[in-house]
């Protein structure tokens, strides 16, 4: 059964910088899959943060653009964020997601297939 567990989540001062991690177990070779992350706060929906193909081209959402780096080792089955220069609107429950396939938006929630549990990430200013 297809599985995604995410860690790296914590609490931070702004300016600061933590790594996500996701380690993934799914039906077929990991790298046939477009991996995500995506964030939620209370009260509103899950918003697209940064997605990496199997060929390991990205899409990142302009709120993180040149501040979040989304990477995989495909060896491991594993999907990375490392987030830099956090933000107190950076503050959420953050979510890797997993489609079969190049799908056409990785930042769409609709083109995926698993969600994992989530890790907390807490920005202080």
């Amino acid at each position: 059964q297809a599985q995604l567990v995410e860690s790296g989540g914590g609490s931070v001062q702004a300016g600061g910088s933590l790594r996500l991690s996701c380690a993934a177990s799914l039906e077929y070779i990991f790298e046939s899959y477009t991996m995500g992350w995506f964030r939620q706060v209370p009260g509103k929906g899950r918003e697209g943060v940064a997605g990496i193909r199997g060929d390991e081209t990205s899409t990142y959402a302009d709120s993180v653009q040149g501040r979040f780096t989304i990477s995989r080792d495909n060896d491991k089955n594993e999907v990375y964020l490392q987030m830099n220069s956090l933000k107190p609107d950076d503050t959420a429950m953050y979510y890797c997601a997993a489609a079969y396939g190049n799908i056409r938006n990785p930042l769409w929630e609709t083109g995926y297939t698993y969600l994992g549990q989530g890790t907390q990430v807490t920005v202080s200013s």
